[in-house]
């Protein structure tokens, strides 16, 4: 499982012209599925990102996560995060887990989430979605389940 998390000041997701979700400061997280994943794989990176320290503290220092803050999560499902663009122009996405199997362990993730304590919220799973933010920072971090292991 992969997560992308960004440090917004805020972010929305649309979907056919009509706002689903937006957060205030906080964090942006693009979470991807691969065959294989487990709830074990999201268990992991709901637990990293609520307490990775990527907010500044009063000294300016990045020394606080989200939790510690009181920010919000808006979580964003995407299969693209599995694009493998080694071989060709096009990426293949035979690494993405299968979207029943998919969207049951992203909503599993955001659920881990709240109950670390995160306020989080998240897009449509599936839906063509438009997706908007101030990245504050900007800081932008790779996460992988796989590479925790």
């Amino acid at each position: 499982m992969r997560a992308v998390l960004q440090r917004v000041k805020s972010a929305a997701v649309e979907v056919e012209g009509r706002r689903v979700a937006a957060i205030g400061p906080g964090l942006l997280i693009l979470v991807g599925c691969a065959k294989g994943d487990t709830d074990a794989d999201a268990g992991y990176l709901a637990a990293k990102c609520a307490v990775l320290r990527i907010f500044e503290d009063a000294a300016g220092k990045m020394n606080l996560s989200v939790l510690d803050k009181g920010l919000e999560a808006l979580v964003v499902s995407q299969f693209t995060l599995y694009g493998d663009a080694r071989k060709g122009r096009r990426p293949s996405f035979d690494d993405a887990m299968e979207p029943v199997s998919a969207e049951k362990l992203v909503n599993g993730f955001v659920l881990a989430l709240q109950r670390l304590g995160v306020t989080a919220t998240q897009g449509v799973f599936g839906a063509f979605m438009q997706v908007s933010l101030v990245n504050d920072g900007p800081v932008t971090i790779l996460l992988d389940s796989k590479k925790a292991f």
